[in-house]
């Protein structure tokens, strides 16, 4: 029996460097008609604005639901059961409502303000995130009056910023 040839053997085992460098090339697939107006649906800031507030009225809804549950009356003692689970049936109901309302509204301006500064500015990063939490934060807080919008505008600023960071959303 004859020796294997060492070299031979290193040969078919390991490809050689140039093989092992070179990146796989993957075709290039160009959206259909279809992909390319469903984006320029999306891109409308009316229909983002419409959809973010109906999704944060989702939202809002959800967690007045949750929140309207964990209310409990104040004569809790001195109700039946059937009494207490109207009262709560009730807190949820006008929770769920009043939060819907505030969330909806929220997402609607957060979106409108942050597409139309992204469409001014044509640029998508952070500035676009923090001019609409600004703004919504400010609007948000204007009844209680001007010192309170102001700290309203920093805050959701703030809050915008942290959670855009927290995805990553801009690299």
């Amino acid at each position: 029996m004859a020796a294997p040839n060492s070299e031979n053997e290193l040969k078919t085992e390991v490809p050689s460097s140039h093989e092992a460098e070179q990146p796989q090339i993957q075709a290039i697939r160009m959206p259909s008609m279809e992909e390319i107006r469903a984006q320029e649906v999306w891109n409308n800031c009316a229909v983002r604005s419409v959809a973010s507030g109906v999704m944060g009225g989702g939202l809002g809804f959800m967690m007045g639901m949750f929140l309207g549950a964990l209310d409990n009356p104040v004569m809790q003692d001195q109700m039946s059961g059937k009494q207490q689970l109207l009262y709560n049936l009730k807190q949820m109901g006008s929770r769920s409502w009043s939060s819907a309302k505030t969330f909806a509204v929220m997402g609607v301006v957060f979106s409108a303000v942050e597409c139309v500064v992204e469409k001014a500015r044509a640029k998508h990063d952070t500035t676009n995130t923090v001019v609409a939490g600004c703004v919504t934060g400010g609007t948000m807080s204007a009844k209680a009056g001007p010192k309170a919008a102001c700290v309203g505008c920093v805050g959701f600023a703030a809050f915008s910023v942290a959670i855009e960071k927290f995805f990553d959303r801009h690299t």
